[in-house]
């Protein structure tokens, strides 16, 4: 059965208030960098002489490993850069709903491109890393060796344990972990487990992006979390992996996935549009109304050659040895990149099990 994430006023009013602080935050940004080339709110700007500096929008997720990407590229070339860092969706309604401009935009979903995006602000984009899902704890968590015995649901289930989760509505990561908890009823056959798991994660313990979960552990402020691998090892955070068919990670098992779905917030107010289980797959772009298309179409491409690879694998993400496109119009030089030619939804040959 299709879950609601919430109720449809309350829907409507999240986005509402989102819309509202998302336009106040966008001023206050506009006057506070217009001098300084400061960062914002969850991002970080290096400006200098060389001229403007080009934005990148990546996923809370991203924010390691895009910050050292765009450091190494603008040791290389001179570039300047600003980084914003938030959860995919909302980053999605930065362009739809505030009329934000980015040069280079990466996502934890792949999917919000052509359910969010397509055709109005984006023309293509290519998937080029992957990951999992896992649950991540504190140095202090409670039950901890219960849970590593693999009695994680019924520790989570406890009373005195706070588990965290992110924002369904904001965050992929927020929706796959509801998804986990589906697949994870079905496959222990614990009828009713999808709802106690999410029911562990109350709503006073629901941050927009997973990466606002890592400072909770590491203060314990939280006993557990839902996040993905790559965030939980940039972090230095222990970590419980868990099977490839509940983790989303595995590529063999995508059509298993599809058996989880959740509703999330649509592209326009008051809609809802269903996601459906897939495996984890990170996209980028350069949209169409990109300031600085040139510049990052250069980013772009170092960002996927092996010296760019290097750097984001060094922060724990699963790079793809070579791209797949999807679209029209996008920069010749991806198709010299792209697994099995140009512009393809197929499973790069590479993808499997984490």
């Amino acid at each position: 059965m299709i879950r609601r994430v919430r109720s449809n006023f309350l829907r409507m009013t999240d986005l509402n208030v989102f819309r509202r602080l998302g336009t106040l935050t966008a001023l206050c940004l506009a006057l506070a960098c217009k001098g300084k080339g400061e960062a914002d709110a969850g991002g970080a700007t290096r400006a200098d002489a060389a001229g403007e500096p080009i934005t990148v929008f990546a996923a809370g997720s991203l924010a390691r490993p895009m910050r050292a990407a765009l450091d190494s590229f603008a040791a290389r070339t001179g570039a300047t850069y600003s980084l914003e860092s938030a959860g995919s969706l909302e980053l999605a309604r930065r362009l739809t709903d505030l009329g934000k401009s980015a040069d280079v935009m990466a996502l934890a979903d792949e999917d919000v491109f052509p359910r969010l995006l397509m055709p109005s602000h984006v023309h293509w984009y290519a998937r080029f890393a992957r990951n999992r899902l896992v649950l991540a704890h504190g140095a202090n968590a409670k039950g901890v060796a219960d849970a590593e015995r693999g009695e994680w649901r019924s520790v989570l289930q406890s009373p005195d344990v706070e588990t965290g989760r992110a924002d369904p509505d904001l965050d992929p990561a927020g929706y796959r972990t509801l998804m986990l908890f589906q697949l994870a009823e079905r496959y222990y056959r614990e009828p009713g487990l999808a709802a106690r798991l999410e029911a562990s994660a109350p709503r006073r313990n629901v941050r927009p992006k997973s990466a606002e979960l890592v400072a909770l552990l590491q203060s314990n402020e939280m006993d557990y979390a839902w996040m993905y691998e790559s965030s939980a090892r940039g972090a230095r955070l222990p970590f419980i992996a868990l099977p490839p068919e509940i983790d989303l990670g595995d590529e063999r098992l995508a059509s298993a996935y599809q058996a989880a779905h959740v509703r999330v917030l649509g592209a326009k107010v008051g809609d809802t549009t269903e996601v459906r289980g897939v495996p984890i797959r990170y996209g980028l772009t350069i949209p169409i109304a990109s300031p600085h298309a040139a510049r990052a179409a250069e980013f772009v491409r170092f960002l996927l050659s092996p010296d760019g690879q290097r750097v984001l694998r060094s922060e724990f993400l699963d790079v793809l040895d070579a791209p797949t496109v999807v679209g029209d119009q996008r920069p010749a030089f991806l198709d010299s990149l792209a697994a099995g030619g140009a512009g393809s939804h197929a499973t790069p040959a590479d993808s499997g099990k984490h």
